[in-house]
């Protein structure tokens, strides 16, 4: 009895020392610690605030500045831990705690964007690739889709081949643009990058089309620009009544006036200042392959917005006047030739080639642009016919019908006379060189207080396009169009324009 007594004894004395030396033990259940980092995927930033949960008791702890986080005093066995933080996607990790080892969790975690999908490349769809001859105005579509249904934004870029120039157009939301006021014969390069506002940019390919060389307008003007004379081509729709392909053909910054369009060659002569003096210019009809033609000797003589000069049928040469001379130059510069000359010293303002080549229309005029004259004159000099001379007010506007059996002009037949070459009542006449006899044009249409003001005649001849403004001098021009049989109507073309030409 008293050995089993003893053995208990030492038992008990075992326990209990045992009991002393495991300080986290409560009977036979262990406890440890539980700690950790959370840090961001991408660079390893730690995160602080980040909520992290213990299952499956539920506790609850947060991370501090530099992401650590720590459960003290945990029962010892499996746990399943939770990272949670707004804008992050949840992250979970498995843990044993125990007794003798610490253990410790490192959270990885993933923008809550991070599985999002990026959007499709954008396929540029029209116009195809490479396309040819297309018109000033371009539309572009494309197509990209997102599989999460994000919503896409584009941005559309567009270069060419003629300037370094690049055009970005921004914030797009549908899948199409267009593009307007494009260059004749210049050629386009365009692509398209879209966004979900969540993953990179995704850029498409680049496609390529080129706009047709020539825009085909029949009718040129010319438009006040920031106090320069800019020059313009277009057409007109006469069953619409609407202005159509309006091209600016020169340059704002640069003072262009009364362009001629021959079509055989389709170039289109202008004038131009150059170094304080008028000079005579060709171009393409889109506007491009700008040349100058005289140099020598420079359009000069009573009134430059006044004056004006021809092409010669065949478009191989240029007639222009300088103070009492008139002059033949070549188209590419050469050949500067005198035609003729006034005998008693009168200006020279404008001129007109028949189109059989045979014979020229010259409206001359004292310094102070009156005691007008309109002559009929051959390549011998010789005066062919005298349409009107000694005419006190303002004549103008010479232009030869295609068989050159008519003269287009226009008179003021107030004879009112002025320093600033004020025009009260000018009307259009048309001159019969066969008959010898005048057609007042203006004569059932024109208001009063109105001047008809460089006419010229239709392709066709069955009409009259002309410029008319009130007679104070300063108020809008406009472009008109009047038939010249049958039911007699006017019609405006293009408004505040001046200098038409049509051919």
């Amino acid at each position: 009895m008293k050995k089993v007594i003893k053995i208990v004894s030492i038992l008990f004395i075992i326990l209990f020392f045992s009991s002393c030396g495991e300080e986290e033990t409560i009977g036979l259940v262990e406890f440890g610690d539980l700690t950790g980092i959370v840090v961001e995927k991408e660079g390893f930033i730690p995160l602080e605030n980040v909520k992290i949960i213990l299952s499956p008791t539920n506790n609850t702890v947060f991370t501090d500045a530099e992401g650590n986080f720590i459960f003290e005093g945990v029962e010892a066995q499996e746990y399943s831990v939770q990272a949670v933080k707004e804008g992050y996607l949840d992250k979970y990790e498995g843990a044993t705690v125990s007794a003798e080892v610490d253990v410790n969790i490192v959270f990885e975690m993933d923008i809550s964007t991070a599985l999002n999908k990026p959007p499709t490349k954008p396929e540029l769809i029209t116009p195809e690739d490479g396309s040819l001859d297309l018109l000033s105005e371009v539309e572009l579509s494309w197509e990209s889709t997102d599989v999460d249904e994000d919503e896409l934004t584009f941005t559309l870029e567009v270069r060419n081949d003629f300037n370094n120039e690049v055009t970005r157009i921004t914030d797009l939301k549908d899948k199409s643009y267009t593009l307007s006021d494009l260059k004749y014969g210049a050629k386009y390069f365009w692509s398209i990058a879209v966004t979900d506002d969540i993953n990179a940019e995704v850029i498409s390919g680049i496609r390529s089309f080129k706009v047709k060389d020539d825009p085909s307008n029949r009718y040129f003007y010319v438009k006040k620009v920031g106090g320069n004379n800019v020059i313009y081509s277009a057409s007109f729709n006469d069953e619409t009544n609407e202005v159509l392909d309006i091209v600016q053909l020169t340059d704002s910054s640069l003072n262009s006036w009364r362009p001629r369009k021959n079509n055989i060659i389709n170039l289109v002569a202008f004038l131009r200042i150059d170094d304080n003096k008028a000079h005579i210019y060709t171009m393409s009809a889109n506007g491009d392959n700008v040349k100058k033609i005289t140099s020598a000797i420079p359009l000069s003589g009573f009134s430059l917005n006044e004056m004006d000069f021809s092409w010669s049928p065949d478009g191989s040469k240029l007639l222009y006047s300088s103070f009492n001379k008139l002059y033949a130059i070549n188209r590419d510069g050469s050949g500067l030739e005198q035609v003729y000359e006034t005998l008693d010293g009168s200006l020279i303002t404008e001129c007109d080639w028949s189109g059989d080549g045979s014979k020229i229309a010259i409206k001359t005029n004292n310094e102070n642009g009156y005691n007008g004259s309109i002559l009929i004159i051959d390549f011998n000099r010789n005066t062919l016919n005298t349409v009107v001379s000694g005419v006190e007010g303002a004549l103008g506007g010479l232009n030869f019908s295609a068989s050159g059996s008519k003269l287009l002009f226009t008179r003021d037949i107030s004879n009112f006379q002025a320093t600033n070459y004020r025009q009260l009542n000018t009307r259009m006449f048309i001159y019969d060189l066969v008959d010898m006899t005048f057609l007042d044009v203006s004569d059932d249409e024109k208001e009063d207080g109105t001047n008809d003001l460089d006419p010229r005649f239709s392709p066709n001849e069955a009409n009259i396009i002309f410029v008319n403004t009130s007679n104070d001098g300063i108020s809008q021009k406009n472009i008109t169009i009047t038939n010249l049989s049958g039911n007699i109507q006017r019609k405006i073309l293009f408004i505040d324009a001046s200098m038409p030409d049509w051919e």
